[in-house]
């Protein structure tokens, strides 16, 4: 585990921090400024508590219950009542870094000092993180609006010693157990403490950070197999040309582009196109493969943009204003306001957008690796890659397994955000489903790791074929490529063999940036 400490402010965290709780088990801690401030609103919150008027989220029931007043001696029943009728999710239980993220997120609201929970309820979701306790969260509970109220009350519900977590072993056990045998106290909540615990987009928004962050490496890993097989085609390198780009300024074509040219710097292969074969233009999808991706790469940034700011909000409802004396409800200065900051539609929106890039950045993937396999459009390369074809299928089923990922791609593209369901009696009437657009883009970004994989795995092979003779070189990041890729244990052309593990080597070695780390051992950092 990670002892890197992330201190978290009153103002927000940067998604570097979400990256480092979530997936590399940093440490957390409370800056005494946010201590500070948190102290502050629940001064707020406890003057609310003693007038007899009822304050939605500290004196009433929710939702569409909110009409009833709840008196002083129930309201420690009402806000354990409301994270356990929360705790309703269902289905397998979602993965640690989802979990790690929510938590770090709801644990930055509560460091901003707009939520009224005392400063004991935030200090005691730090020290669960830092145990490295990890409640079980399942995958279907959330609406994407009031938050991501299930996944969060699942948490909630271990801060109070209650429901299941997973310890730092791995093995799942009763919350109590584990709070024990790491001195952590359960929390008693009181007013508004329930309700804080819950209102927030933070299980959509940590998907998102940690989509961002996947999507941008597969985005230069795009570039990388695209120049791989334009090479491998024979094609050329001039539609590269950054004066083409400039003509058409959208920054992310230009930067796809430039990845490109500078793998392909050096070839021997490209430039062929007037050959034996002659043709005028490269296909569609090996000539506007900046296009493409420089297309998502754009709508990358205008996730990223959406993210920043989430990351910089605090969401609550309803939340505390300190400071604020116009329409005062509380004492010092402060007044608590309903609102609906909780709504996850500016999440949910980019969450699907990525999903619609990622898919069609996976089509014109599988495309060239099509072209390669094909004898009547790979200008001399064998059918299918095959070492004897007919005797072998070569790749033959290996694009298969690309066509079906890139099916199903093509359905997780559909926008989750689109589809609200009324809930609550109809108080909840418009939903964003933010949580089940984050969910699909998980598995769309795994989707595209495997397809881009295949593309390697076949350009590679092709290159290996194109260049035994030893007439013709391929680019020197081409070559460190495939030397890397050799080295990783996927093996290269030959007769047919069990296929599966080279996949999934091929899988792996672009999952963990093997892929891009290898070609800019010869190209210097890339987009």
């Amino acid at each position: 585990m990670n002892m890197h400490n992330v201190v978290i402010g009153a103002h927000g965290a940067p998604a570097d921090d979400v990256l480092a709780v979530a997936r590399d088990g940093a440490r957390v801690e409370l800056a005494p400024e946010a201590v500070a401030g948190i102290a502050r609103a629940r001064e707020v919150i406890e003057a609310l508590a003693a007038k007899p008027e009822p304050v939605y989220g500290v004196s009433t029931g929710f939702g569409a219950l909110a009409v009833r007043h709840i008196s002083p001696e129930l309201r420690a029943q009402l806000q354990r009542s409301l994270v356990r009728s929360h705790a309703a999710g269902m289905g397998p239980a979602v993965e640690r870094e989802v979990v790690r993220g929510l938590m770090f997120l709801r644990l930055k609201t509560l460091a901003s000092g707009r939520t009224g929970v005392r400063p004991v309820v935030a200090q005691t979701m730090a020290a669960l993180l830092n145990a490295g306790i990890t409640p079980v969260v399942h995958e279907y509970g959330s609406l994407g609006c009031s938050g991501d109220l299930a996944p969060l009350a699942h948490c909630a519900q271990v801060l109070m010693g209650e429901g299941e977590a997973e310890g730092p072993d791995g093995t799942v056990r009763p919350a109590a157990e584990l709070l024990a045998e790491h001195g952590i106290e359960p929390v008693v909540l009181r007013e508004k403490e329930g309700l804080a615990l819950i209102n927030g987009t933070d299980g959509m928004l940590g998907m998102l950070v940690m989509a961002c962050a996947d999507l941008a490496r597969l985005f230069t890993a795009a570039d990388i197999t695209a120049a791989l097989t334009l090479e491998a085609l024979l094609g050329t390198d001039k539609v590269l040309a950054p004066e083409l780009h400039a003509i058409r300024p959208h920054p992310g074509q230009a930067a796809s582009a430039e990845n490109m040219r500078r793998v392909l710097e050096g070839s021997g292969l490209t430039g062929h196109h007037q050959d034996d074969a002659p043709r005028v233009q490269d296909a569609y999808s090996v000539r506007c493969a900046p296009q493409v991706a420089g297309a998502g790469r754009d709508t990358l940034a205008h996730a990223r943009l959406v993210a920043e700011r989430e990351l910089a909000a605090a969401v609550d409802n309803p939340v505390v204003l300190v400071g604020d004396t116009s329409q005062a409800e509380g004492s010092g200065g402060g007044r608590v306001e309903s609102n609906g900051n909780f709504h996850g539609a500016p999440v949910a929106y980019v969450l699907d957008f990525l999903a619609i890039a990622a898919a069609d950045l996976g089509s014109i993937a599988e495309r060239r690796t099509d072209r390669l396999l094909d004898k009547n459009r790979s200008h001399g390369l064998p059918p299918f890659l095959a070492d004897d074809p007919g005797l072998d299928s070569g790749l033959m089923i290996a694009q298969y397994t690309q066509a079906a990922l890139v099916s199903d791609m093509k359905r997780l593209a559909v926008p989750a955000s689109v589809d609200s369901i009324p809930s609550s009696a109809m108080q909840e009437d418009h939903v964003s489903m933010g949580w089940s657009a984050a969910r699909k883009l998980r598995t769309a970004v795994d989707n595209l790791t495997r397809i881009i994989a295949v593309e390697m795995y076949a350009a590679t092979r092709a290159l290996e074929i194109r260049t035994m003779t030893g007439e013709q070189r391929p680019a020197p990041a081409s070559a460190a490529v495939l030397a890397a890729v050799r080295a990783a244990g996927v093996l290269g052309a030959g007769p047919d063999r069990f296929l599966s593990p080279d996949l999934e080597a091929a899988y792996r070695f672009v999952r963990a940036g093997e892929l891009a780390r290898a070609a800019e051992s010869v190209t210097g950092p890339l987009a």
